[in-house]
């Protein structure tokens, strides 16, 4: 039972280096150029969830939503990008699979402000304040209107220190 899992390992890395092999020989500098770009933009996709990952969490507070979804939602897209990194067929099409999950989101009931994460057994509620979005196109502030002197009233203002 120690040796299953190294056993597993052993032979998804054989049959890797197999297919790679049998798909080298047939179709060549094509196979290389398939695996430098699918490398490339498994690296793009890892950057572009570094980016987003801290965004992603504090639009899904902001929502009312559960973390731990765009938490899941983030590792399994690294986890997709590191496998498309490696150079493999299999893995290739291990990253797409995890790709192509789909992550549900929670059922708000809009009247009761309720929602609940299908699977989870998460409950909770969430305020929605009404408030609605700043218009940046508006600058409040107070104002005071201030006369400048007129030449008159510099005249008198001389007169009367004299």
């Amino acid at each position: 039972m120690r040796l299953f899992i190294p056993i597993i390992l052993l032979g998804f890395l054989v049959t890797e280096v197999f297919l790679l092999i049998t798909l080298g020989q047939r179709y060549g500098i094509w196979l290389l150029i398939y695996l430098v770009l699918i490398g490339y933009l498994g690296l793009q996709l890892i950057r572009g969830e570094k980016q987003m990952m801290s965004a992603k969490m504090m639009q899904s507070l902001k929502e009312g939503g559960n973390p731990l979804k765009s938490m899941m939602g983030t590792a399994r897209n690294m986890v997709a990008g590191v496998l498309l990194m490696v150079p493999g067929v299999i893995t290739d099409v291990i990253a797409a699979l995890l790709l192509l999950i789909p992550i549900k989101q929670p059922k708000v009931d809009p009247d009761t402000g309720s929602y609940q994460t299908d699977g989870s057994g998460f409950e909770g509620s969430y305020r929605n304040s009404g408030a609605q979005p700043a218009n940046d196109d508006v600058i409040e502030g107070e104002f005071e209107e201030i006369k400048e002197p007129s030449s008159d009233d510099n005249i008198s203002s001389i007169d009367k220190n004299s």
